[in-house]
């Protein structure tokens, strides 16, 4: 029984020398690589010690209980202890994916229901930087366009963990199951009768990662310039600085005006494009994957209404999970850890089920 582990204690020996070669760290880039990854095979190591260390106490109380009863005690405790950590050491053996562990760039767009539409991806904008600053994760605002009423059309972030994160803890692992349609049911602030209407808001959740290899050739990107332009369509800019680029082989545009330079809103909208090519690749993986990978809670179709924000219930609906709560007041202000770990248990057990059928 997990036998792999064994493997895994000496790719981290491996790894620890790595680190310790002073030549490692002339290169940014793979000196992140390998952290990343030595963080990655220490979390299992870690634990797979733990569940071995415990065994032999076990072997150790078994054999004494013939002398003192109270080790009988003790082993049966000891087994119990073991049996969760194998329960945590086998979600953490699951395979995982090439943009586990990555940062994000998020989107969210305004859709059905006008200017309360704009107003509702607003509020879907502050509750995820209150729940990243609840996580301690750093926050960009890379591009956005407001509405006249003062909520937005569309806005990109790029929210990036401080550090290497633990297993499980990077901003993609939690905010992946964020991709979808958020429908909200209030009164706007434009009704004037007090009727409740019904609205929505898209969320792009995109993996930013260099784990993932994405070739873009220059020759296959279509640059056009315009002047930015804010609510009303009032010119922020005198210049053309806003940049919007295509992606000819495969139709995907990413635009960015939130810069006075062009050069930096064309390097944002080249991150906005590579994130969005990485997910279009993760789609094409999924679509091969087994069955039981298919039925997984699904984090990449961004037609599927995911959601429901219901504030006359004050109620918070997840039609993936079951999940409901009636503190949708708090869960505004950041706190939807609750609803996104209904996401990630649901997930893991697909992933569990899928790995033993495979």
């Amino acid at each position: 029984m997990f036998e792999r582990c064994e493997e895994l204690l000496v790719e981290r020996d491996q790894l620890e020398q790595q680190l310790a070669d002073p030549e490692l760290h002339a290169d940014p880039k793979a000196a992140r690589k390998v952290a990343k990854r030595h963080a990655e095979v220490r979390a299992i190591t870690d634990v797979y010690v733990q569940w071995r260390t415990l065994g032999d106490d076990i072997e150790a109380a078994q054999e004494l209980a013939g002398e003192d009863p109270a080790f009988a005690e003790e082993a049966a405790s000891l087994e119990a202890e073991r049996e969760k950590v194998a329960e945590r050491l086998t979600e953490l053996l699951v395979p995982r994916e090439p943009t586990d562990g990555s940062d994000v760039i998020l989107e969210i767009m305004a859709g059905a229901g006008g200017d309360e539409s704009a107003l509702f991806a607003g509020d879907l904008l502050r509750m995820y930087l209150r729940y990243a600053e609840r996580r301690n994760w750093k926050v960009d605002v890379i591009d956005s366009v407001e509405s006249d009423l003062g909520g937005y059309k569309s806005v990109s972030l790029a929210v990036k963990s401080k550090g290497t994160p633990v297993i499980g803890e990077a901003p993609y692992d939690r905010l992946r199951y964020e991709g979808g349609v958020h429908r909200v049911q209030r009164v706007p602030v434009t009704e004037s009768q007090g009727r409740v209407h019904t609205s929505a808001a898209g969320v792009m959740v995109l993996p930013e990662t260099e784990d993932v290899e994405i070739e873009i050739d220059p020759n296959d990107l279509r640059i056009d310039v315009y002047r930015s332009s804010g609510p009303g369509g009032q010119s922020v800019n005198t210049t053309d600085s806003a940049v919007r680029i295509t992606h000819l082989p495969t139709g995907v545009v990413a635009s960015c005006q939130n810069e006075k330079s062009q050069l930096q809103n064309k390097e944002s909208a080249l991150r906005i494009l590579r994130a969005r090519l990485i997910a279009i690749a993760e789609e094409e993986a999924a679509a091969e994957a087994s069955e039981a990978r298919k039925s997984q809670v699904r984090t990449v179709d961004r037609s599927e209404r995911i959601r429901t924000y219901n504030f006359p219930e004050n109620r918070l609906a997840d039609h993936r999970t079951g999940f409901k709560s009636h503190n949708l007041d708090q869960a505004m202000d950041g706190d939807i850890e609750p609803v996104i770990q209904s996401c990630v248990d649901a997930d893991k057990a697909a992933r569990i089920a899928g790995n033993a059928d495979d």
